[in-house]
């Protein structure tokens, strides 16, 4: 393949939001509420890649608004290269609009007229970056129109000078080819000679050429499949590969023989057919996993298959794709169920292997507090909605300290703090919200008994934060009542596609000794409750956080971590706890609310300080707390 490549693949293309039904079994004329996800075939791919530890690169266009700025976050966050995403003032990110109506029909509405990615220009292509990559993978549909066409040949010629693989999937949509009714986007076969002569001055610019036995038709220029391989091979040295859905698929990497199944050939798995589109994609991104590493190509088909089985298992296309972690669990250990989406197993580590950007450290500053709030202002005599003007002082302290960099969060309410936290929405800090009623106890939900209904009001980014009073020797009727409350939470959650911080306080409702808050992780981990982070009280001993860890990374090794509560106390003596939490590498930081702010709430709540003075005092406050936990990680790596 030439010099040493940085990249492993860029996909160059179709790019798009997808917005699925979220009812499924009914028309799309029917649904009422829709889901958001990056989509176009490229794109998925590009996710694919990277969820499977390929180093993957996007070349495309997309719009400059909320859609486009969708589109690049996401693939940052799923580890894509985007150097060579371009925002395009003039054009508008695509749509798609799609649903699931049942296991034969899913009805689909493109949105591309003039849109950003089918403006990509020649210019788009630098040699230097095409160059970088092992391989560059085109798609049929950026060769529908002149532009795009000549930006995909360029591409496609540059790899072959530069010694690198190019890769096609054909990918035909005959509604992208004006070849069908707008509302028969998912039609995915319509005959014609011009698209097929079309296609075949493609082909002899690839090294490996991926489609249907329709989309070989195509390439073919015919519908009897093995005549249709036969002209690809005669025009193409390429491998060619042919998905055959639950068949699986078959390879044909030399001469082809007089028969398909002579090929070299992947059985599919048997699973539940539940959403067909992506399961291309995904299959693609399997594929290329082995192919890229020289696997053999029965391992390649291995891993296509097993990744096109995860997408026609779930709802939304790049978001079913599995991480390698999770493709190489299920290659090894398998399913019992037919249905892929209902393997809790399989979730959790789907959940937490493709989760959005990573926090080695966080500092978070706590200000979530309600009851605490309502008795301050009273005693005080102040307003109870200027505790909500405080709360925006309190933002105001935390971005102050946190200066733009990473590791930085904010823990704020709806209830007292609305107005903050829709400001701390603007992606520069982690955003936790509180569910809990506070004081609850057994637990109860501010939000009222819909849960689900409640989470689908909140942005994706926020995480969910419950407070639970639990102790593992409580009565059991009421140690029943808590995790049920749990354990309903979690499944909203997990549906909704919320984080979920569970901070557990037990010391006062009971003994504690060094066993006793390991006990009370592991017993919310049998019931099969799996949070993103804990919030934790600091321990006093050592002996106390090395149960504590040791139940966490044996039952969820995939596990964000752990933030430490301060419970108000002053800054000193955190700082001592946060010196014994540091030898734990899975303590990630804190989450500190009153040892900041509570004295400067009162003075400002009776007027003896402004507002210059109070976020002055909560800065200094937060920053003293995370210079002690910088110092802490640093003595231990010390």
């Amino acid at each position: 393949m030439g010099n040493a490549a940085a990249l492993d693949l860029i996909t160059i293309g179709r790019c798009s939001v997808d917005l699925y039904g979220q009812q499924v079994g009914g028309r799309l004329e029917d649904m009422g509420s829709f889901a958001k996800y990056i989509g176009g075939c490229p794109a998925n791919i590009a996710v694919g890649s990277a969820r499977l530890g390929l180093k993957a690169g996007f070349l495309s266009r997309v719009g400059d608004e909320h859609m486009g700025r969708f589109v690049r976050e996401t693939l940052t966050d799923e580890g894509v290269d985007t150097s060579r995403l371009k925002t395009d003032p003039e054009r508008l990110t695509a749509l798609v609009i799609l649903g699931i109506r049942d296991e034969d029909t899913f009805p689909l509405i493109f949105y591309r007229e003039n849109c950003a990615d089918m403006a990509i220009s020649e210019a788009d292509i630098d040699p230097d970056y095409i160059a970088s990559a092992k391989a560059v993978v085109v798609t049929g549909t950026h060769f529908s129109a002149p532009g795009v066409e000549a930006a995909s040949r360029r591409a496609a010629k540059l790899a072959r000078e530069a010694g690198r693989k190019v890769v096609f999937d054909i990918d035909y949509r005959p509604v992208l080819w004006g070849l069908t009714g707008h509302g028969l986007g998912e039609e995915r076969f319509v005959e014609n000679a011009e698209v097929s002569k079309h296609l075949q001055t493609i082909l002899p610019l690839c090294d490996l050429i991926v489609g249907t036995e329709e989309e070989l038709h195509i390439a073919g220029g015919t519908t009897d499949t093995l005549a249709a391989i036969r002209k690809v091979r005669e025009l193409s040295e390429a491998t060619i590969v042919c998905k055959r859905g639950p068949m699986g698929c078959v390879v044909f990497p030399d001469a082809i023989p007089d028969s398909i199944e002579d090929g070299i050939k992947g059985p599919g798995f048997p699973v539940e057919v539940y959403n067909v589109l992506g399961a291309g994609d995904a299959f693609m991104s399997g594929f290329l996993r082995g192919y890229l590493r020289d696997e053999p190509l029965e391992t390649c088909c291995k891993f296509a298959n097993a990744c096109g089985a995860f997408a026609v298992s779930r709802h939304g296309c790049a978001p079913a794709v599995p991480s390698w972690t999770e493709l190489t669990y299920y290659l090894e250990k398998g399913s019992r169920h037919h249905a892929l989406r209902e393997d809790p197993d399989l979730n959790r580590v789907h959940w937490s292997t493709t989760r959005r950007r990573e926090h080695p450290n966080l500092c978070i500053f706590a200000i979530d507090h309600r009851s605490q709030f309502e008795d301050l202002a009273k005693d005080c005599g102040a307003d109870l909605a200027a505790v909500g003007r405080f709360k925006s002082l309190a933002l105001s302290a935390a971005r102050k300290v946190a200066g733009g960099r990473e590791g930085f969060g904010f823990l704020i309410d709806d209830r007292l703090g609305r107005e903050a936290l829709h400001a701390a929405a603007d992606g520069d800090l982690w955003v936790g919200r509180p569910i809990e009623l506070p004081g609850s106890r057994p637990l109860a939900f501010e939000e009222g008994p819909d849960l689900g209904g409640a989470l689908n009001e909140w942005p994706q980014t926020t995480c969910v934060k419950c407070l639970v009073f639990y102790h593992p020797d409580d009565p059991e009727d009421l140690r029943k009542a808590q995790e049920d409350q749990v354990l309903r939470l979690y499944d909203a959650c997990r549906r909704t596609g919320h984080e979920l911080l569970l901070e557990v306080i037990a010391s006062r409702h009971g003994p504690i000794d060094d066993g006793t808050l390991a006990r009370a992780i592991g017993r919310f981990y049998d019931l099969g409750v799996a949070p993103d982070w804990w919030k934790l009280e600091p321990l006093a001993e050592d002996a106390a956080w090395q149960a504590v860890c040791r139940t966490i990374e044996s039952r969820d090794p995939h596990c964000r971590g752990i933030l430490l509560l301060g419970l108000e106390r002053p800054v000193d003596e955190l700082n001592a706890s946060f010196a014994l939490a540091a030898r734990h590498p899975l303590v990630k930081g804190f989450a500190v609310g009153r040892s900041i702010f509570a004295d400067p709430a009162r003075a400002w709540l009776k007027g003896e300080i402004d507002d210059a003075a109070a976020v002055e005092e909560m800065a200094r406050r937060f920053t003293a707390l995370v210079t002690g936990w910088e110092q802490a990680v640093a003595a231990e790596a010390a």
